[in-house]
């Protein structure tokens, strides 16, 4: 619609607005969602002339449930590695549209002239809200008062319910980079009161399972160097022994489970890419603090066996204490290659003993590696799952990071929203029982040498293609969320959506509706690469759900 100076267009949640060229996407001006769903949509805006400042304005009998924020621009030195495939929106370095921020009262945003940007809305329905079909229009506002534009759109709300998600998801949470971002020193009070916070936004996200640092993670870490200490155990080493201190773990669990998590992921207890060392322990000795354990430890050797002999049976006690063992999970080391699989064997066989009954997964993606039953459940990366699927590998998890770049799902800033929100459709045909990704929130340069802005740098320091490393950015008093986050958020609702459709009408039906009049079955590398495709079997699902109620409407 043109109004005056200013020009705008309804927009789904999956399209890209760059400021520097034409908008790519039809309008699209209705949808429909569940009730317990969030449903977003964008308005992109531009105008001949400057005009500042602007305000919104909702109308909508759902306008309490209608919140509204400003898609940011941030830079991208490298948006992708030269051997990417050709599903992308662009290539070259810039500024790409991510952060969402709010739109507060009395700063008011800016239409600059000649340059799209948009407005992202987001409705939450709950279960109170009445079944039908709502206009919400979305009016810009002058200072003096009078519409600079505005755009209304249609949301009917369907008089079903998403069920509760089912598919275990972490995003692994980085202490650390909360911290320093910060600048709070660890456990401070306030750090606690950012963490909650953090994963509040995590967990309304479908982030139902946080990586909990019983010690340093030894993830992302220079070999010989080392991460800000965030341990939860306080360890003193004894004349005889060890002494241990749950404190700080069972405010972590606390917090946690107040705030919504569900699983708890105990971080690896060896180092990555092998399991060779021991992670990063601190602890107390004849009253000096100090590290006990590191890259100088031998994983195997008699000075950590003893350490684990002695930890690992009063961790157990602690999760019994606490209701936990159903919830907990634990890791031995991440990505290991089949070189370094007897000395994951060994550090298997050294915690096995002491961890009966508590799976352990680890992210690996070679098939013989996983036939050896060195690990209990494995997760290969989406563009390695394919012998797992095929072997019948159960419980069947995925991941996707920095290599996944050709084919299969990814969230990077280049790529097309549909490449990030076709998971939801992939792990519901597969019966996914979990999915991992390594970066909630890195704010650090690849191998952890410094602490980044992730406003200025997005890509670890030229290291991963911008979008790889986190999915939330810091905002003044705790997490604003990306656009990719929340589009990935879309993704686990699709699941739940079709879980719920499913228990309706079966699953082979439920398959057929989503596979109807395509060429090829949906596989983690070949599926429609098209965002109406997506946005129209959303609708067709919704639409069946609704038939599905028999008058209950």
């Amino acid at each position: 619609m043109s109004h005056n100076s200013l020009q705008t267009r309804c927009l789904s949640s999956l399209s890209k607005v760059f400021a520097d060229e034409e908008l790519r996407d039809a309008r699209v001006g209705r949808g429909s969602a569940l009730r317990k769903e969030r449903f977003s949509y964008q308005v992109a805006y531009r105008s001949d002339a400057l005009l500042k400042p602007l305000s919104t304005s909702v109308i909508s009998d759902l306008a309490p449930r209608i919140s509204v924020r400003a898609v940011g621009l941030v830079p991208s030195e490298l948006p992708c590695h030269a051997d990417h495939d050709d599903d992308v929106l662009r290539t070259t370095p810039g500024l790409y549209p991510d952060p969402l921020y709010p739109t507060r009262a009395g700063n008011g945003f800016a239409a600059l002239p000649g340059q799209w940007r948009s407005l992202w809305v987001t409705v939450d329905i709950d279960e109170s809200v009445d079944p039908g079909t709502y206009p919400i229009e979305i009016r810009f506002m002058q200072e003096n008062g009078e519409v600079a534009g505005n755009e209304t759109f249609e949301l009917e709300v369907v008089a079903a319910s998403l069920p509760s998600q089912r598919l275990i998801h972490t995003e692994w949470f980085h202490v650390d980079c909360i911290a320093s971002y910060y600048r709070e020193d660890v456990w401070s009070e306030r750090l606690w009161e950012l963490l909650g916070k953090y994963i509040r936004t995590a967990v309304r996200n479908g982030i139902n399972m946080l990586l909990t640092p019983l010690f340093t993670p030894p993830l992302d870490t220079e070999i010989g160097g080392e991460r800000a200490t965030v341990q939860l155990v306080d360890v003193e080493r004894t004349g005889d022994g060890y002494r241990f201190a749950f404190d700080k773990l069972r405010r972590w669990v606390e917090l946690c489970l107040s705030s919504g998590v569900e699983y708890f992921e105990f971080s690896h207890l060896f180092t990555q890419w092998g399991a060779k060392h021991a992670p990063k322990i601190m602890g107390t000795e004849n009253g000096t603090y100090k590290r006990l354990f590191g890259w100088e430890t031998d994983a195997g050797g008699a000075a950590y066996r003893g350490f684990l002999d002695a930890f690992l049976p009063e961790l157990v006690a602690f999760i019994d204490q606490h209701g936990l063992k159903e919830r907990s999970y634990f890791h031995i080391s991440d990505e290991p290659s089949m070189a370094a699989l007897e000395d994951y064997r060994a550090a298997s066989e050294m915690i096995r003993g002491h961890l009966a009954g508590f799976p352990v997964i680890d992210a690996l993606s070679d098939y013989d590696f996983y036939a050896t039953g060195a690990v209990d459940i494995p997760i290969p990366a989406s563009d390695h799952v394919k012998p797992f699927i095929e072997q019948g590998v159960e419980p069947l998890w995925t991941y996707y990071c920095v290599s996944q770049n050709k084919k299969v799902a990814n969230r990077f800033f280049h790529m097309p929203s549909y490449r990030n929100r076709i998971l939801g459709i992939q792990l519901y045909k597969f019966n996914a029982a979990g999915f991992l990704h390594w970066g909630y929130n890195f704010w650090n340069s690849q191998f952890s040498k410094y602490p980044i802005d992730p406003y200025k740098v997005t890509d670890a320091g030229c290291a991963f293609p911008s979008g790889d490393a986190f999915v939330v950015y810091p905002g003044e008093d705790g997490p604003l969320e990306s656009l990719r986050l929340v589009v990935l958020h879309e993704a686990l609702q699709d699941l739940r959506a079709l879980r719920l459709l499913e228990s309706k009408i079966g699953k082979e039906e439920t398959l057929r509706l989503v596979e109807e009049g395509l060429t090829q079955a949906i596989t983690f590398d070949d599926y429609p690469r098209d965002a109406d495709w997506l946005l129209s079997l959303r609708e067709r699902v919704n639409e069946r759900i609704k038939s599905s109620l028999s008058g209950r409407a």
